[in-house]
């Protein structure tokens, strides 16, 4: 048989919990607590898209020499570099001048010789011509005598002519550089044995610089009608070098069946040889107008593109239509207008109606930096 609780502090201690479970079994849950998500928008501006077409290419100079000894022989000094900036008159190769200088003497031996012949011409001449004055020759002998001077004269001449043509020759066994620029390519190394002419440094100006492209040749006849030349490189889009159309080749060239196009830079323009640019060119304004928004802003909503306008810090999907194309953005119209803030990350997250966060410039470069070192330890973890 059990006791009986007919204690009254026995029975307040168990009825007191039972007690307490039901007041919680009756009282509401709390509700939970409002999704609010961080968003980047962009207010939308006008803009139109015209004609526009973008060409890849790469910057380079203007001239390019392929420079070369006049004199064949063999290269007995390299004094450059490939990428070594050089200046007018600075040496970068020299050949063996030996057998040029012994050449040189030769000639300069043949014109002391005829030298030599001219000053005995002259004086036998002077001699005849006192001799004719007091009438002991004919006038035959002396005209024989001042043929003789003057074809003594000639072979003077001659020879100084071949003396000063050898001199030359012996300078030109050292090549120097026709203008400042910089070293792009080296064609012939210490040793080798070139012929008059062959290239062996390649030597660019640096003062003025341009972009070649190819145009298809759809599009060769647009370029007439093309206005702004915007140059953007690789290495720093977000700097616009204003450029200039200084050249379209009349044929297309025979492997991509492109034709040529040469784009002026700017004298002051911050670019090296060789960098990879990227020309856009405005063909007209005949395109349609909209409105300017990153492609990444778009959101496929049953098979017709949308986009997230931001309302009284809310959500809410609106459809666009798009008109056209500008770089990586996209111009839109429909029901949106200027000035309105668009979401243009993590469009596919969202839903109608949702309480949203803008986050400012700073607040986004932070969210980028922490989700990017998140992404590094949860890599290192999975190792």
């Amino acid at each position: 048989m059990f006791a009986r609780f007919s204690s009254p502090a026995l029975r307040a201690a168990v009825l007191a919990p039972l007690a307490a479970a039901a007041l919680l079994a009756c009282s509401k849950p709390a509700p939970p607590a409002e999704d609010v998500r961080p968003v980047r928008v962009l207010t939308l501006a006008a803009d139109t898209a015209g004609e526009r077409l973008e060409f890849s290419g790469d910057v380079r100079p203007r001239y390019e020499s392929q420079l070369g000894f006049r004199v064949g022989g063999k290269i007995v000094e390299r004094k450059v570099d490939v990428g070594a900036t050089v200046k007018r008159g600075d040496v970068l190769m020299r050949l063996d001048p030996q057998d040029l200088r012994l050449a040189e003497s030769q000639a300069r031996a043949t014109l002391r010789a005829a030298e030599t012949e001219r000053d005995l011409a002259r004086a036998d001449h002077k001699r005849h011509v006192d001799l004719r004055a007091q009438n002991f020759v004919s006038q035959a002998v002396l005209d024989a005598k001042q043929s003789a001077l003057r074809a003594a004269q000639a072979n003077v001449d001659a020879a100084r002519a071949g003396l000063r043509g050898q001199s030359n020759q012996s300078n030109y066994t050292s090549l120097a550089a026709d203008a400042d620029g910089v070293v792009t390519a080296i064609e012939a190394e210490t040793g080798q044995v070139v012929q008059p002419g062959a290239p062996v440094v390649r030597v660019a100006r640096t003062e003025e610089k341009e972009v070649v492209i190819g145009i298809p040749e759809d599009k060769v006849g647009q370029l007439r009608a093309a206005g702004d030349v915007v140059v953007r490189l690789w290495a720093n889009e977000s700097v616009a070098i204003p450029g200039k159309i200084r050249e379209v080749s009349p044929v297309a060239d025979p492997a991509t069946r492109t034709y040529t196009v040469k784009v002026a830079l700017p004298d002051n323009a911050d670019v090296r040889l060789g960098m990879t640019a990227t020309v856009e060119l405005a063909t007209g304004g005949n395109g349609a107008a909209g409105l300017r928004l990153p492609l990444t802003a778009l959101v496929q909503n049953k098979g017709a593109s949308a986009v997230w306008i931001v309302e009284n810090g809310a959500v809410k999907l609106v459809p666009v239509q798009v008109v056209g194309q500008v770089r990586n953005d996209v111009l839109v119209t429909g029901q949106v207008r200027a000035g309105q803030n668009v979401v243009t990350a993590g469009v596919n997250l969202l839903r109608n109606g949702q309480k949203v966060r803008i986050l400012t410039a700073d607040v986004s470069r932070r969210a980028d930096t922490e989700a990017l070192v998140s992404g590094d330890e949860s890599g290192r973890a999975g190792k």
